[in-house]
């Protein structure tokens, strides 16, 4: 799994690129001005943690260590539960799926604690 990290990256770049130009052209006519903000906040997140998540890929790809996993599988499943959920309270309007984004944003704060743990320099 640790290779795959960088193309999980890449491809949730190109998704999060994607959703963004959706936000922008096909939802912003459709969209209350807070809903708007909520979408470009998922795709902001998404494309910021794509990019990490790339860096982690490449990381890994040089010697994989157990700090470096966790930053990707935290990174990748926070970008998803995190930008996902609020990619689907926009679209359906369930408002509970709010109580869904914290879990995502606390598995990206983990993401980015267990890559300064694999970056820090060794004693």
């Amino acid at each position: 799994m640790d290779r795959w990290y960088g193309a999980l990256g890449a491809i949730l770049g190109a998704l999060g690129v994607a959703a963004g130009a959706f936000g922008a052209h096909a939802l912003r006519a459709r969209l209350e001005a807070r809903q708007l903000e909520i979408w470009e906040t998922a795709a902001r997140y998404q494309l910021f943690h794509a990019v990490a998540l790339v860096f982690v890929g490449l990381w890994l790809a040089r010697g994989a260590t157990t700090s470096g996993r966790v930053a990707g599988g935290a990174m990748l499943a926070g970008t998803v539960i995190f930008s996902g959920s609020l990619y689907l309270l926009v679209l359906t309007g369930r408002t509970w799926l709010g109580a869904i984004t914290p879990v995502g944003g606390v598995l990206l704060i983990v993401g980015w604690v267990a890559l300064a743990l694999a970056l820090w320099p060794a004693r």
